[in-house]
């Protein structure tokens, strides 16, 4: 019988981790799905989308545990992010992107936020970079007007 409790203790603590791991993986994922939410936003010129995804990406940032994100880290995030939200000019939004984009990069270098690659994208004329879920250049700063303007500079690898 005791050994049969310490089976017992034995998978649910099992199950436990996996759940904690799972949740980590999903907030993770959340904070990083939410950003590629406002660069797509922002290539595709929709200052209104990109507005409201800027608002999820916020929300997303906020879920973080402080274990995971401190108070400073988040507040990095958030602040571009309000910008981007508040705003319904496309110009505006996207200058506040490249300093998001910057905050993100440090996040994801030090192994946050992405159980997939990550690439590291420069644009030549804004002297600025983004991060995109895909190796394929669409540049958010200019949009439509120079959509494959720009090179991957760096592949992050996943993160567990």
């Amino acid at each position: 019988m005791k050994s049969f409790q310490i089976f017992a203790c034995a998978v649910m603590m099992l199950l436990f981790v996996s759940q904690v791991k799972a949740q980590t993986n999903s907030s993770k994922d959340a904070v990083l799905t939410a950003y590629y939410g406002v660069k797509n936003a922002l290539i595709s010129g929709n200052a209104t989308t990109a507005n409201a995804k800027a608002k999820e990406f916020q929300t997303a940032v906020s879920a973080v545990p402080a274990d995971q994100l401190t108070e400073a880290q988040k507040d990095k995030l958030l602040f571009d992010a309000r910008h981007i939200g508040e705003s319904n000019d496309i110009a505006h939004q996207r200058e506040h992107f490249a300093n998001l984009s910057e905050n993100m990069y440090a996040q994801v270098k030090a192994g946050k936020f992405n159980s997939a690659p990550v690439y590291r994208d420069y644009c030549p004329m804004k002297k600025s970079y983004w991060l995109s879920e895909s190796s394929a250049i669409k540049n958010p700063y200019y949009g439509n007007q120079m959509l494959t303007c720009g090179e991957v500079k760096e592949t992050l690898p996943a993160t567990k």
